[in-house]
């Protein structure tokens, strides 16, 4: 159960970027998140490994098969109803991944998704931490490739 949880549930996400510095978003069309613009990614399965929890989140959000680079950040996002109750609390290990092709297929659990541009973030109003993030996976990807 996701919402109301009894303990913190494990997720994944990946910072997808192309050449031509665009970075992979996704439209969340469920909850937590509905409508929003972020990273793709998703809840780790029991006896899912991380990486292959990556694969399999973009996938079906993407239709992109990826590999799996390095941990760019470890993050909770907890998210509290009216009432002050815990609604969600992810703790979520976001990847940078690499994906052999720019071509996108929507899967099921996003409305859309897309290349964007790094200098665009705001206009979609994707999450500050969100961008933080992608931020920092653009400097370690930078690094890797000196």
């Amino acid at each position: 159960m996701r919402q109301f949880p009894q303990r913190p549930i494990v997720g994944v996400g990946a910072v997808v970027l192309n050449g031509e510095g665009r970075v992979l978003l996704v439209k969340r069309a469920h909850e937590p998140l509905k409508g929003e613009w972020s990273l793709p990614g998703g809840g780790v399965e029991v006896g899912e490994t991380l990486d292959a929890a990556v694969v399999r989140e973009l996938f079906e959000e993407t239709g992109l098969i990826v590999s799996v680079g390095p941990v760019v950040e470890v993050l909770d996002r907890i998210e509290r109803s009216p009432d002050g109750r815990v609604e969600y609390h992810f703790v979520i290990i976001d990847y940078l991944c690499y994906a052999g092709e720019d071509g996108i297929v929507r899967g099921s659990d996003a409305e859309d998704a897309r290349w964007v541009a790094v200098d665009e973030l705001t206009e979609y109003r994707v999450r500050e931490n969100a961008i933080a993030v992608i931020m920092k996976a653009i400097e370690a990807n930078r690094r890797r490739h000196l």
